[in-house]
């Protein structure tokens, strides 16, 4: 029995990739690596390169199709033509306003992830907003919001991102409503809160893979096995509800570069990061698009013709480390863009997304299914200082102002930058 440390998703293992260069990258940027972590239900990590890639990273170079809002160029409004913009392609400007609720006004708001009150002493990361560059993008209004939402149920789905999306989701609904707990599993990682006025019910459903998976862990993060991973099955934790929610948003990414054995047809068919096991390593990159094809099959031939959006891969900021060798997210304003790009295996994970979601989408056009994009990878990577960092634990530096503290450089600060996720949201939802 390996003792492990309890995490939200382990680093990169040493592994056999399909693609030469990859191999070699990986390979040399995790030489060393021959452990693996584990995700907790509360707190995780995961790596970037040591530093930031200062290298030009224009937001067109996007391969996925883009969702739009009409333009607020005055010209266009004149000639009866209003143009289109890409919502995802923008900057982050100065908000003084703030956020729309505080880390004390909302009661869902997690430990590891009131910085505030863990102590942050900064409160600049606050006053940012989403702003895409050819249109104005309308502050998440919960009042709004709720009204259209009355007799609705939602789920987001995914892994603990999905979580503090869902929490942050929360905070902004309750300025109008309070939200009732009516469902938790044995380890809350799946919840459901019921707002009475409306009848409007949301879930969070704890599954990291999306596809059926055996994680040998219990409570204390202690494993005792591998992760087994059935490929060609899909999590009954959603697929069975799926039927019954009017919106879905799923994501997924980073478990898949944890080690896991590969099961297909009942059958071991390979790994990822298995030395010994005497099995083919067919890399994190196999698995994955394995999962999102078995996913976006489902969703593009069901009968169930809700909304369902697909919210890429959220980037990590650490630097000068990674979360177990002194990695940090010390910065305070966000990147400017062409300021920092993503990490290889980041840009592997968001091809992959890419190329099956446009796949899907050419499918569910035929169909009738509804499904879109909630592209927040880019936006995401430009906000650093959007991160517990430290301030995961409540005064970390109360002790010795020079403490050795781990740092989370994943999840977001509640309030934070994951707020914005929400306007793009309800402009995807409510408006077009």
């Amino acid at each position: 029995m390996v003792k492990e440390t309890r995490f939200d998703w382990n680093p990169w293992s040493l592994h056999k990739h399909n693609h030469i260069f990859v191999k070699f990258f990986v390979s040399v940027l995790l030489i060393g690596l021959s452990f693996r972590l584990f995700f907790s239900h509360s707190i995780g990590f995961s790596p970037v390169s040591d530093h930031p890639v200062l290298e030009k990273s224009g937001p067109s170079s996007s391969p996925f199709p883009v969702e739009t809002l009409e333009s607020e160029n005055e010209e266009s409004k004149k000639d009866g033509n209003a143009e289109k913009c890409d919502l995802f392609t923008g900057d982050w400007i100065p908000n003084p306003s703030g956020p729309i609720y505080t880390n004390e006004s909302c009661h869902v708001v997690e430990d590891h992830q009131n910085c505030m009150k863990n102590g942050r002493p900064d409160s600049g990361y606050l006053y940012w907003r989403w702003k895409p560059r050819d249109c104005e993008l309308p502050q998440f209004d919960p009042e709004r919001f709720l009204d259209s939402m009355r007799n609705k149920k939602w789920a987001f789905v995914g892994d603990s991102i999905s979580r503090n999306h869902v929490q942050s989701f929360l905070c902004i609904l309750s300025k109008v409503e309070n939200a009732v707990e009516v469902y938790h599993d044995k380890e809350y990682k799946s919840k459901t809160w019921h707002f009475p006025s409306h009848n409007f019910t949301l879930s969070v459903i704890w599954s990291p893979f999306l596809v059926k998976a055996a994680i040998f862990e219990d409570i204390n993060g202690v494993s005792t096995s591998e992760i087994e991973l059935h490929l060609d099955t899909l999590d009954a934790k959603w697929s069975e509800q799926y039927p019954s929610f009017d919106y879905m948003v799923f994501s997924s990414g980073k478990w898949f570069l944890k080690t896991a054995i590969y099961w297909e047809n009942n059958k071991v068919v390979g790994c990822h990061y298995c030395p010994g096991k005497n099995l083919t390593d067919l890399g994190f990159d196999y698995s994955y698009r394995k999962a999102l094809q078995l996913v976006l099959k489902f969703i593009t031939s069901s009968n169930h013709k809700g909304l369902v959006l697909f919210r890429t891969l959220t980037p990590d900021h650490f630097e000068n480390g990674e979360w177990f060798s002194g990695g940090t997210c010390k910065r305070t304003v966000p990147f400017k863009e062409g300021e920092i790009s993503m990490s290889e295996v980041d840009k592997i994970l968001r091809t992959i997304e890419s190329e099956e979601f446009n796949n899907a989408t050419a499918v569910g056009s035929e169909t009738g299914v509804n499904l879109k994009l909630l592209d927040t990878t880019h936006l995401s990577l430009l906000r650093p200082d959007g991160h517990p960092g430290p301030y995961r634990q409540f005064h970390p530096f109360a002790k010795d102002k020079n403490e050795k503290v781990q740092n989370d450089c994943l999840h977001w600060c509640l309030p934070g930058p994951i707020d914005n996720w929400n306007d793009l949201i309800m402009e995807m939802v409510l408006s077009y």
